[in-house]
């Protein structure tokens, strides 16, 4: 299976604006820039977007990796934060930490930690944020 997201830019790096889309339709053209990047402004981040996949894979992990247990799960509250800075290439992501907060009356805390470490290090965004980046890349005249 492959889905896929866009994005469109226009102008430069600090004074243009672009939309993100995805092919689901779940994201519609929302509108990012510079100034909703980096300064607060109104508009998407690509990184937000990353946290909340993120937060999502891990939570979908955990439910499978206690559910695989067989032990009962009941909810699964996480956010992720993503660290935004830079090193010597630019703009970068400098990591991520995962908050988790779950309701599971059949799992113990040792149980728990084991548990939801696997899943940090399972799910796949986790995996993602390690693998080779391939690209095709085409100049239009």
């Amino acid at each position: 299976m492959i889905v896929s997201g866009s994005s469109h830019w226009q102008g430069s790096f600090r004074d243009g604006t672009g939309t993100i889309s995805t092919n689901t339709k779940t994201l519609r053209e929302m509108p990012y820039s510079f100034a909703s990047r980096f300064e607060g402004a109104p508009g998407a981040i690509p990184e937000e977007l990353l946290a909340a996949a993120h937060a999502g894979c891990f939570n979908h992990a955990l439910a499978n990796i206690i559910g695989m247990a067989e032990l009962k799960i009941d909810s699964i509250q996480t956010s992720a934060q993503v660290a935004m800075g830079s090193d010597e290439r630019g703009p970068a992501v400098l990591g991520v930490h995962l908050v988790v907060e779950a309701t599971a009356p059949d799992v113990t805390p040792d149980q728990f930690r084991l548990f939801a470490d696997r899943a940090r290090q399972t799910c796949a965004i986790s995996k993602a944020l390690s693998v080779e980046i391939t690209m095709d890349a085409t100049l239009v005249p």
